[in-house]
């Protein structure tokens, strides 16, 4: 039987955005929203009050800052190739800011670039060692590496720095997790959440670790909070549904995810709706999903692997077959995938020899012994039977007389030890009949 590939609740790690202070040249509405001071503002409502102090600074310190800021700004718009250009300027104007090291760091990080972000953490963190936000962004870039063990110890060193750090809590929280260490990564996610009780993520987080721990009651209550406090973040209703997937309640799994999709399709949500159709049954819907999925992200293995899983079960075995195949050539390392097209594969070949079926050297409607029954249910079996009597018969041709007497004794001999050995443990069927064969066919 095919399987799903199970998602897991997306776990993340948060850019660390503990305030740093900047030289102010003025004091205009311009300035707290180019430095975030004031929450509500929107990235972009940011990057337009950076944009009107750069045009208009008159001294190096407050275009630096503001060239920062902005490029903060761009890098939580999500616009990482501006915001590398800011921080560059700002640096290259002021080699000696630490701050501007650490975003660009983070925006190094995010990118993938992991090289470069952790040369520019050092530099943040050798220019200002005391900066808990400096410790606390290269544990991230170590966290991405897989480099726990040092995560941790620079989240420890932000944490003595700044004892009321919450993210700093959450973020050695996701190290313990990936270490899987669940229950350290749920006490840091406790205090972060003791510390800051209205950052959704940290509940996400948390509700990541209870479900791994299989408390999923617990995960339940803790993403539906992470939902209260923010509705706007569609992983938050897809965390949820996984959770609900994973207690069979694939009705409120569909639920979190239609909303999850309402508010922006991406191929992982599209595909976990796919699976909770899937384990209804409804295989129809499933694929559609899948291919919607795929639509998206054109090498997204798991939508390839588990569209599969509905193909197959809907008995199209050829279109599981390529989707299998596809998949591993998307992401080789998916041993689940790999082991459901072997099984695919095997069926295959099973059906082709149900389909030219031979009869074996009896007759199935009298058979007597558990081996006959056996041999008549199982086309491979049954062509090993024929193929037997046809060696037999073509070998008995070949000899004398006395030589063909003693080979009707041998053959009977066989049958009868066939059928009183069939059924104990140390007795393959298969074996003894492939072993056979060839024995006949080499007399001559």
């Amino acid at each position: 039987m095919s399987h799903t590939l199970r998602a897991v609740a997306a776990l993340l790690i948060a850019t660390t955005v503990m305030a740093a202070p900047d030289a102010r040249a003025q004091t205009d509405n311009a300035t707290g929203l180019c430095e975030g001071s004031d929450s509500t503002a929107t990235p972009q409502q940011r990057i337009a009050a950076c944009t009107k102090i750069i045009d208009s600074a008159k001294d190096n310190a407050t275009l630096v800052a503001a060239l920062v800021n902005r490029g903060d700004a761009y890098r939580q718009y999500h616009s990482i190739s501006l915001a590398i250009a800011d921080l560059d300027r700002a640096i290259a104007l002021d080699s000696g800011n630490a701050r501007a090291y650490r975003v660009r760091a983070d925006c190094y990080r995010v990118s993938g670039m992991i090289d470069r972000a952790l040369a520019d953490a050092n530099v943040s963190v050798r220019l200002d060692p005391n900066a808990a936000a400096n410790l606390d962004t290269r544990g991230n870039i170590f966290n991405n590496n897989g480099q726990y063990d040092r995560a941790i110890a620079d989240y420890d060193e932000a944490i003595r720095l700044s004892a009321n750090f919450a993210q700093a809590f959450m973020d050695r929280g996701a190290a313990y997790y990936f270490k899987h260490d669940y229950p350290n990564a749920i006490k840091n996610y406790d205090e972060a959440i003791r510390l800051d009780p209205k950052r959704a993520r940290s509940y996400t987080n948390r509700g990541a670790a209870y479900k791994a721990m299989g408390r999923i009651d617990r995960s339940i209550a803790d993403e539906s909070e992470a939902i209260r406090l923010d509705p706007t973040a569609p992983e938050n209703f897809d965390n949820r549904g996984l959770s609900y997937a994973e207690n069979n309640d694939y009705d409120r799994a569909i639920a979190d995810y239609d909303e999850a999709i309402r508010q922006e399709p991406r191929a992982n949500f599209l595909t976990n709706r796919g699976d909770a159709y899937n384990e209804k049954k409804d295989y129809d819907r499933a694929i559609a999903d899948y291919n919607r999925a795929i639509g998206l992200d054109p090498n997204f293995a798991l939508a390839y692997a588990n569209r599969a899983v509905a193909y197959r079960r809907k008995g199209e075995l050829d279109h599981a077959i390529g989707d299998l195949e596809q998949a591993l050539r998307v992401n080789p390392h998916l041993d689940i995938a790999a082991k459901n097209l072997a099984d695919a594969r095997q069926e295959r070949d099973r059906r082709k020899l149900v389909a030219t079926h031979v009869l074996p050297s009896f007759n199935c409607r009298l058979a007597r012994y558990a081996a006959e029954r056996a041999i008549c249910s199982d086309a491979e079996l049954s062509q090993l039977d024929h193929d037997i009597d046809v060696a037999y018969t073509a070998a008995r041709k070949r000899l004398n007389r006395a030589d063909a007497r003693r080979l009707r004794h041998a053959q009977r001999g066989f049958i009868a030890r066939r059928d009183r050995s069939f059924g104990r443990p140390d007795y393959q069927i298969k074996r003894e009949l492939e072993l056979r064969l060839e024995t006949l066919r080499a007399i001559r």
